[in-house]
Order: structure tokens, then sequence, then C-alpha cells
């Protein structure tokens, strides 16, 4: 019994053992299934409570670092630079005596007095001024500052104070932007400036003005993120390459340099002789509308901001003016098309009487019975209103909305305005048909003007060829001719210049002064009253003074619109005065165009990179190029402008080949020639002048040193 009851027990024993070791088995295998699962679940999902493991490990081992992106070029029409990236410092000196390097050297300003003697020779500061720098009422300073003239140092000054390796001088950089050419179509270029991104802490370079403001964003590019490990040793998810930086895009120019350069020196030579409050020049390739060459006085060089505080408005587009007889242009057009010009009727000079209301001519005593064609020639405002009030201010308007005045021209630049007329009074409309109670802005005149050049085609102006992505070459935008309407008939265009002519060559003309010689010249002069709180300004110191040119007559190549406000000085007649910018500015233009039928093409730049000077020079010649070489190396080892891009032939192409330099001739170069070569053989380029280089410092020939200074004076 006893042994039963054992065996019994003993048993149940082993069911309970049994029961429990399956019980602890499912548990166990149970436990397994779940952190396996929750395995599996983060090593796929790689999430917990909502946070991305990989994330995080990265953020432990792997760095981000931004790579700032290249701010594109800004090029002319033929690869010319205009607008590059560079650095500029400001220098500041260490006061504090603790400041000692790794070995010990002191890395405060040791010698005050050599400092500020050194400092002089390279800073816009007295020894005096800078000795008082150096010593601040403060007499715990860390650190001193010096001011402006501290500030916005080039690199060639950079490098020559720190060549001096004065103790406790130093200098912070930031990004800054050249403009090689200086006075330079200045306000259309536009400048960008270093601007604080108060979210990074990056300083980026972001347009302001002009181009460079408004293609900002294709100039730019953006920024990209490039990671590196923190931790070598460790083994992290790499595949997450961060964000590619994209440089910004080049943007071509139609701006031609050796006009832009030559109507620079023509309007600064006209705002010495004049000083006027402002004064604006524009020429126009009239078979397309781009415009090659634009200009503004007051204007400021770029790269110094000298000026610039005269003047922030771009008048191109952004001031409206009334724009005074040169208006009478598109009263012409109007009368001849709407069928209500007759040039040998005759009218009464001198005064008009409408509603009660004077017009007057310039001469108010007039020049008696006159042919209307006699009156166009003599710039009179009394034949105006009569063509005016002849046509009736319906069709009148219907012509001047035809031209698109006042509408803005869509120039894409900033702040351009649409000008505005008074036109609800018989005496008002008649007043817009000489220029006067109608306000527009130099763009929209030659824009209306396009119509009368190119036989009825009204071509919108353009000042943009291309914008070119340069890691691709890829074209991403181009200008073009664009025809934004037909407000009069070929036929009309022709008979119009035809009387402007009699503006220039009759004897009773106001524009006498403008004859080109070899070229038939249509044009018209204008003089605009301003208007006041007391009324219209009378003299020629208080008018606006302007003149629009077409040449050649029969067919127009190019148009030249030119206004000068308020000359202060007058020492000959105002109409001389700009056709001493028209004539030289124009003449330059006809004979480049002549030159680029024949001998100035486009052409692709050959690739010469390692190849040996001999074949390299072969190679350029054949394809119609100047070849420069750049020191006394064997083979080519980079060129200028790069290979393979469309260049004008004619154009000189630049071989660095190592070694010494030697001094080209530069008679003859342009100012962009003269610093590409500097840039490339690393030496400094001291310009004066504008237009081609006349005289050079350095005789050709001579063994050049790295760094030397070379003065080049351009005429």
């Amino acid at each position: 019994m006893n042994t039963k009851k054992k065996r019994l027990h003993s048993e149940r024993v082993r069911n309970n053992s049994r029961v429990a070791g399956i019980i602890f088995f499912v548990a166990v295998i149970a436990i397994f299934l779940v952190l396996g699962g929750r395995f599996l679940y983060v090593a796929g999902g790689k999430e917990v409570k909502g946070h991305n493991l990989s994330t995080a490990a990265r953020k432990i081992y792997m760095q981000t670092q931004v790579v700032n992106a290249k701010r594109g070029d800004i090029f002319d029409q033929s690869g010319g630079l205009l607008a590059e990236n560079t650095n500029i410092y400001s220098i500041y000196a260490v006061l504090n005596k603790q400041q000692r390097g790794i070995d010990g050297k002191p890395m405060y300003v040791v010698d005050k007095d050599k400092t500020a003697t050194v400092l002089s020779k390279y800073l816009k500061l007295s020894k005096k001024q800078i000795l008082k720098a150096l010593n601040p009422v403060n007499h715990n300073a860390f650190q001193v500052e010096f001011g402006n003239a501290g500030s916005n140092l080039s690199i060639e000054t950079h490098d020559k104070i720190l060549a001096e390796k004065l103790p406790g001088i130093a200098f912070t950089k930031q990004p800054a932007r050249l403009y090689p050419n200086g006075i330079f179509a200045s306000h259309l270029i536009g400048i960008a400036q270093p601007t604080l991104n108060e979210k990074t802490g990056a300083i980026s370079l972001i347009g302001t003005m002009g181009i460079e403001k408004e293609y900002n964003t294709d100039l730019a590019g953006h920024n990209g993120i490039k990671e590196i490990k923190a931790a070598p040793g460790y083994s992290v998810d790499d595949s997450t390459k961060g964000k590619p930086v994209k440089n910004g895009d080049d943007v071509y120019t139609t701006l031609d340099s050796k006009l832009q350069t030559l109507l620079e020196s023509e309007m600064t030579r006209l705002q010495s002789q004049s000083n006027p409050v402002d004064a604006t020049a524009m020429v126009m390739d009239a078979r397309t509308g781009a415009i090659v060459a634009a200009t503004q006085r007051p204007t400021f060089d770029a790269t110094t901001r000298v000026g610039i505080d005269k003047l922030w408005q771009n008048l191109l587009v952004e001031s409206a003016y009334e724009p005074g007889s040169t208006m009478k242009v598109l009263t012409l057009s109007a009368a001849i098309d709407s069928g209500n010009w007759h040039p040998k009727a005759l009218y009464q000079s001198g005064t008009y009487l409408i509603d009660g209301q004077k017009v007057t001519d310039w001469d108010p005593k007039g020049w008696g019975m006159i042919p209307y064609k006699q009156g166009f020639a003599r710039s009179s405002n009394v034949a105006m209103a009569h063509v005016e009030q002849q046509m009736g201010p319906t069709t009148w308007k219907k012509y001047l909305e035809a031209f698109h005045m006042n509408k803005s021209t869509d120039s894409g630049l900033a702040n351009e305005t649409a000008g505005g007329m008074q036109f609800q009074y018989p005496i008002e409309q008649a007043n817009t048909a000489f220029g006067q109670g109608i306000r527009v802005t130099p763009m929209q005149m030659m824009q209306a003007f396009s119509a009368v050049a190119g036989n009825g085609q009204e071509l919108k102006p353009y000042f943009i060829d291309k914008v070119v992505d340069p890691a691709t070459k890829k074209v991403i935008y181009s200008g073009k001719r664009t025809v934004i309407g037909e407000p009069i008939k070929a036929t009309t265009a022709k008979k119009v210049r035809k009387v402007m002519q009699d503006v220039v060559y009759k004897s009773y003309g106001t524009g006498i002064s403008y004859k080109i010689p070899g070229f038939k010249v249509a044009g018209k002069t204008g003089t605009a009253q301003i208007s006041t709180a007391k009324g219209y300004t009378v003299g020629d110191e208080n008018v606006i003074h302007s003149w629009v040119g077409m040449v050649p007559a029969n067919k127009p190549r190019y148009v030249m619109y030119i206004t000068l406000n308020q000359p202060h000085r007058i020492a000959e007649p105002i109409s001389k005065s700009i056709a001493n910018v028209f004539r030289p500015v124009m003449e330059q233009a006809l004979k480049m165009d002549e030159s680029h039928q024949t001998e100035t093409s486009i052409a692709i730049v050959p690739d010469v990179r390692d190849k040996t000077v001999e074949n390299a020079n072969k190679l350029l010649t054949k394809a119609k190029f100047l070849p420069v070489v750049i020191g006394n190396g064997k083979k080519v080892t980079r060129q200028f402008p790069d290979a393979l891009t469309e260049q004008l032939e004619a154009q000189r192409i630049f071989m660095d080949t190592g070694g010494s330099v030697t001094m080209p001739n530069m008679m003859g170069w342009t100012k962009n020639d003269a610093l590409t070569f500097a840039s490339l053989a690393k030496i400094q380029m001291v310009t004066d002048g504008a237009g081609f280089i006349t005289k050079q410092s350095i005789k050709s020939g001579t063994v050049l040193q790295p760094k030397q200074e070379i003065q080049v004076k351009l005429n």
C-alpha cells in the first residue's frame, strides 16, 4: 500500500515537473518571439518610440558640412568678364599680451610704433591715427579695428601686409564681388553684397541692384551638404550622402565691352563739362532689340563703391520724366500712318491758342508761315499741336497705346515705372504731342523708337544674351528678338526716317551737329521744360535736353538715345556737347559692325592644354584667335577662355605654360585682356583711363617678378 502511494506521488511530481517545464519552455519561446519580433521591427523600421536609430547614430558618428555654392560670373556678349567672385579682408590688431602661439611667440602687437609706420603705407590712415587706435581709452581692450579704412581690403593689400610679418595683426575674410572694369554699366550690372544668414551664421553674396539682383537665383545656385565620419572606427549606415552643391549659372549680357568703355569715357567727359543733375545714354541693336551699351550719370565704381551714395536709382527704368521734342518722332509717325500728315501745308509758327491757352515754339516769334515738314526740322511745338488736333485725341491716344506708352517695358529690373500722362483737356492732349504732360522712361522711348528704326515692328529691348550652366555648358535661357507690336506700317517708318534726316541735313535743322561722315543720320533733338509747383522751368540750364539718332538712316543698324538733365555749366551749345557723345560711339559701333561681318565671326576655342606651345599657337591661329603665351614652359598647362567655348574670332586666348613670365606688348589691348593676363601671370595690374591701352610702365620682353606692379594707361 505504501509502495503504491509512493509510486503515485512520484508520478504526480514527474507530471508537475513536466507541466512546469512545458510552461517554462512556452514562456521562453514567447519571450524569444517577442524580443525577436521587436528586434526585427527595430532592425527593419529603425525606429524606437518615434526616434529613427539611423538618424541618431549619424548624429553621433557623422558630421555635416555645408558646401558653399560658387556664385556665377557675369560676362559681356563675347565672354569678357564683368563680375566675378573674390575675397575681401578686414584688419584688426590684438592687444592682449596673454595671446601667444604654441611656440610661445607673441600673437599681440609688440612694437606699436613700427606697426603704425608699416600699416600707414597700406591703409588710408596716418601713422598718428593708427597709433591712436592702438592705444585705446580702454586699456583692457582685447583687440582693436581700424574703421572703414581697415575694411574691404583687397587680396593684394592683404598679402602685402601679411608679408610684413607684424605680430598681433590679423584679418577676417569674407566673400566679395569683383567688377574688374570699375565704372561699367554699373547700375545695370548692379552689385552683390556679403549678407549674413542669421540662422546658419554663414555669409553669402546676395544681389542688391541691377542684374545681380534680378538674376540672383540663377547666379547664386544653392549650397550642398556633405557628411563626413567623425569616428572612423564605427560602422554607420552611409546610404545618405547629403545634398550635392549646385554652383550658380553664368549670365552673359548683350553689352559690347568696346562700345561700353567708349560710352563711359564720353559720358564722363560730358558730365565734367556740363555738370548736369543727371544724364543717360543707351545704344540698341535696331535689328534685334539688344542693348549693346548703356550708362547713366551719376554712376559709381562697383568694386570700390565710390559714388554709389550719389544715386541708387537706375534712371533707365526707374525715373520718369517729360521727354520733350523727341516725342515728336512718335507724333509724326502717328500722323503719317493715320493719313493726317500734310508736309507741304503751311501754318503760322510762333504761338497757337487752344481754348485760350498758349502753345509756343522755343522761339516765340516763330518763323512766319512755314510748311509742316520744316516745322518738324525746326522742332516747332505749334506744328505738332496742329497735327495732334488734326488727328484728334482718340486717334493720337490710340497710337500712344500702340507704342506702349504708359506701360512698363517689363525689363525685369527692379522698380520699373510705367510713367503716365495728363490727357483730359485739349491743351493737355496737344502738349503730349510735343512731349510735355507725358512722363516716360528712357527704356520706354527706346522701345518705341525701335518701331521707327525697324520698319514698323516694335521690339522689346533686352540686355541678357543667355544664362549658362558652367558645369554642363547647357544654355538655360536665351535672349532673343521679340516683336511686341506693329504700331505703324513699314512704309510709314521709312517716311518718318526721311523727314528725320531734315533735322540733321537742312540748314534750319536743330541737329546739324550730329552728322557722321560716310553715313546718313536720321534723328531728332529734344528740349523738355520741367514741371514745378510754380510752373514750367525756362532756360537751357533748367530743362532736359535729349537726342535720338538712327544710323544708317535708310536701314538703321543702331539706335542711340541720350538725355541730359539740367546742365549747370554751358560752355558750348548743348547740341554740340551731346553730339560729342553720339558721334564717336556710333562711329565705333558702325566700324565694329563691318568687322563683325568680315573678321570676327563666332568660333569654337580649340583645346590646347598639354600641347606644345608651337602646336597650340598653330591651332589658335588657324581658328583665327590671337594666342598669348604666359611663361617659358614647353607645354600649355591651362588656357583662358576655356576650351570648346564660343568666342569672337580675333579675341586673345591666354595660354599658361609655367616658368618665368615676360612682359608682352599690350598696346591696343582692352582692360579685360590686361586684367586676365595679370590674373594668370600672378602680377598686379593698375589701370588708368578707359578704352584701349596706349602706354605700359614695363617694356615688352622684361622678365616679370611675382606680384610685380604694372601700370597701364588706356585711351
